[in-house]
């Protein structure tokens, strides 16, 4: 083996140079016919390649070889046996390579191999190179590229190490087959020639056949690609195309991705309609070092006229004005201050939500858009924000901007302290905030919450909890006549509570072991005890009622001091909580049981309906979770009225399956829907029947996927509505570099009078180049 760095001045005089000479003192590089002379002191040195410089002509040049011969007479060295030349940033091998000292020209025969700058490899049977190896041609040219992405040709012509021009391009992404490597791929380009762009990541191919298996199925007389090492690069993306869509009808989408610099794009679109007028759309991000920011905005000329309609409490309503220029602006963003605080907003406006079911604006189909605007900060053991909240509805006829709140400004407060001198830990919360509806009640309030929790246990495994804990409110109401408090009473209200609790809670687990150690049993009977004056629901004092429209009383809450969802209701008065929990784990194997009751002394019938407390006795609530094993698991809750043998509440969850097959189901059962509490003046009149339905809704799946196939269906229904809530399925193949995709989708909602019909998504994917939709 012989190592030896070299350096070529090019010598004009025809003298004889011994190899001692050559390695010793002379200066090469590959590249010009008359270079500046180069000086270099050389050493043995492993192959090495630096993608950050660039590579010049002077750049000094470096050789392994296992022979090398000197001509002096035709000023020529060979080099043979597993050769390699790299200079600067660029690699060459070869079994054989002829340098021309006069010309600097590198002719490299046999198992040729070129690695790029930017990690590329080039492949070749025959090459000329010079110039630092960036000009020259190549034959026979296969090329290993980002993303296991190959490109091979007859010919390559290399210009300035900048543009690769290729004759009987080959291109794809997709494995070569190893037994038989004349088998066409799943797919490729061919094209008669092709010229890669390396300075601006690109390939451009001409008379350009698509091959799917071999099969041309697809003719381009021009086709243009980013190159796969490019990470991001400004062009145009895959064009959408939707023959048909009620609003639309149909429709095509052009989209273009900017790059602005490292850390911000821009993605824009357009859309052009045959039913209605168009709409540019875009997307701009910013990945800053203190935080990101992001805008989502459209405008469009919507030619489409509200109708009226008849919502489903039998109103005649005006689904919202959406014609002429129409459009909408998303912003999202959160900046860090410093490693304490932070400052964000989610802003969302849209002129109508008309426009944006019409032109498939994403978030249409929800109730509402929401925005907000933060201030917050993170100490030891404390958090606090300050922040402001707007609605604006988007099912009009159901929703109204008028009923829904603004909230501003709206303060939250959180500490929790050290252990003190007696073991406990303090606690402090509180939310303020200031609501104001157009229609409906406008209020403010200040909350103070202290919590005391002191935990200890017994030599016999009791597990003891002591809370104290003082729950203050003061508010300022007006229009309490209004939803969704609907008292008797037109005057502006100050009002508050104060309700201190003290409670007890003990847990007494009994554990063993079986299976040998492998498995372990817990049985854990818990019982609490709770005192707190006696306030009922807070109705007679004219108190506002924000976020507590709900109680849940279910296995979740049954140990829970205040069983509202908020803190403008609270539970007092005296009652004992009492429970069982019960685990066996053993082998993978997974059963837990947990069953509890509240009994409490004072009850007021129908002051909370459907609450499951009508009794000094309450339901009784459960929940059981089953895994037997990796193929099946199963989670169900329940409430149980034990005076009326009636199921007040209960779902259940189950996953079953073997490898590749699954099916999932759920269910879910309440008495009235969400809304009830908040839309409905239930103390005066009997509410909508919308609201008093019950919820019983059935969901199930199944999923199969099979080497490279995939399939899915799912479907939602209303047992009690006696209609689907939508259904759909999907069904795709995939590979190493090609998927498509097919899905179908039904929603049956209706909003803003419209219920949507069926939609068809054809998606194909081809690696490297991008997604192609069909809607």
């Amino acid at each position: 083996m012989a190592l030896r760095p070299f350096c070529c001045a090019l010598l004009r005089r025809r003298s004889t140079l011994s190899a001692a000479t050559a390695l010793g003192s002379v200066a090469a590089c590959l590249a010009i016919s008359q270079p500046k002379t180069a000086l270099a002191q050389f050493r043995p040195q492993p192959m090495h390649v630096n993608f950050q410089q660039r590579t010049s002509p002077d750049d000094p040049a470096t050789f392994q070889a296992d022979k090398v011969d000197y001509n002096d007479i035709e000023h020529t060295v060979t080099w043979t046996g597993n050769v390699q030349v790299w200079q600067g940033d660029r690699v060459l091998r070869a079994d054989k390579i002829v340098y021309d000292r006069d010309t600097g020209l590198m002719a490299a025969h046999g198992n040729v191999a070129t690695i790029q700058p930017d990690g590329s490899v080039i492949y070749a049977h025959y090459a000329e190179l010079t110039g630092g190896m960036k000009d020259g041609i190549m034959l026979h040219v296969n090329s290993t590229m980002q993303d296991n992405a190959k490109l091979a040709a007859n010919g390559m012509r290399r210009t300035g190490g900048k543009i690769n021009d290729l004759s009987r391009v080959v291109y794809t992404a997709c494995e070569i087959c190893e037994k038989d490597k004349t088998r066409p791929p799943f797919w490729q380009f061919r094209a008669f020639n092709a010229t890669q762009d390396l300075e601006h990541q690109k390939i451009d191919f001409r008379d350009t056949y698509l091959d799917v298996l071999g099969v041309p199925i697809i003719y381009l007389p021009y086709f243009s690609m980013t190159d796969p090492s490019a990470k991001r690069r400004s062009g145009f993306l895959m064009p959408g195309l939707t023959p048909h869509d009620r609003y639309l009808g149909a429709y095509i989408t052009i989209p273009y991705y900017w790059v602005i610099n490292q850390q911000s794009d821009m993605n824009v679109q357009a859309l052009f309609a045959t039913k209605t007028g168009p709409q540019l759309s875009g997307l701009y991000r910013n990945r800053l070092n203190f935080g990101q920011l992001s805008i989502r905005a459209g405008i469009a000329y919507d030619t489409h006229r509200a109708k009226m309609y008849t919502n489903n409490f039998g109103n005649e309503e005006e689904s919202g004005g959406n014609h002429g220029l129409q459009g909408h602006v998303f912003i999202n963003g959160d900046f860090s201050i410093n490693k304490y605080w932070r400052a964000g907003a989610n802003i969302n406006y849209t002129s109508s939500a008309n426009y944006m079911r019409d032109y498939r604006v994403q978030g249409y189909g929800a109730d509402a858009l929401s925005s907000n605007a933060y201030l917050e900060g993170f100490g030891t053991g404390s958090y606090a924000r300050l922040d402001g909240q707007y609605y604006e509805g988007l099912n009009q006829g159901i929703i109204h901007n008028k009923d829904l709140p603004l909230v501003l400004p709206r303060y939250t407060y959180s500490f929790t302290g050290q252990p003190d001198m007696l073991g406990g830990r303090l606690s402090v919360n509180t939310t303020d905030f200031n609501v104001k509806r157009d229609n409906g009640v406008s209020d403010q309030r200040g909350e103070l919450q202290l919590n005391w929790n002191r935990p200890f246990h017994t030599r016999m495994g009791q597990q003891f909890l002591l809370t104290l804990r003082l729950d203050s409110m003061v508010y300022r109401a007006r229009k309490l006549y209004q939803q969704p408090a609907y008292y008797n009473t037109s005057r502006t209200s100050v009002t508050g509570q104060v309700l201190p609790t003290i409670a007890l809670k003990t847990n007494w687990p009994f554990v063993r072991t079986f299976e040998r150690g492998r498995g372990t049993q817990l049985i854990e009977p818990i019982v609490q005890g709770i005192y707190a004056p006696n306030t009922g629901n807070n109705g007679s004092d004219m108190i506002p009622n924000e976020d507590s429209m709900s109680y849940e009383f279910t296995d979740s809450t049954l140990f829970s001091l205040n069983r509202y969802q908020g803190t403008d209701r609270l539970d007092g008065g005296l009652r004992g909580n009492v429970g069982v929990h019960a685990n066996w784990t053993w082998d993978g194997h997974i059963v837990d049981l947990l069953a509890g009751e509240s009994f409490q002394q004072h009850i007021t019938h129908d002051m909370i309906p459907y609450s499951g407390l009508d009794h000094h006795a309450s339901d009784v609530v459960a929940r059981a979770r089953v895994i037997p094993s990796q193929y099946f698991d199963f989670t169900a809750r329940m409430r149980l009225d034990p005076h009326k043998t009636k199921i007040n509440f209960g779902d259940a969850l189950f996953s079953a399956g073997v490898p590749h097959f699954r099916i999932r189901g759920g269910y879910i059962y309440e008495p009235v829907t969400p809304y009830y509490y908040f839309a409905t003046n239930y103390r005066a009149y009997s509410p909508n029947q919308l609201y008093t339905t019950q919820t019983s809704e059935l969901s199930g799946g199944v999923s199969v996927d099979w080497r490279n196939w995939h399939a899915s269906g799912f479907s939602r229904r209303s047992l009690s509505r006696k209609n689907f809530v939508s259904l759909g399925g999907d069904i795709g193949y995939d590979n190493d570099c090609f998927a498509v995709d097919f899905m179908y989708l039904k929603q049956y909602t209706t909003i803003g009078g419209q219920q949507r019909n069926s939609t068809y998504l054809i998606t194909i994917s081809l690696k490297t180049l991008g997604a192609f939709g069909l809607k």
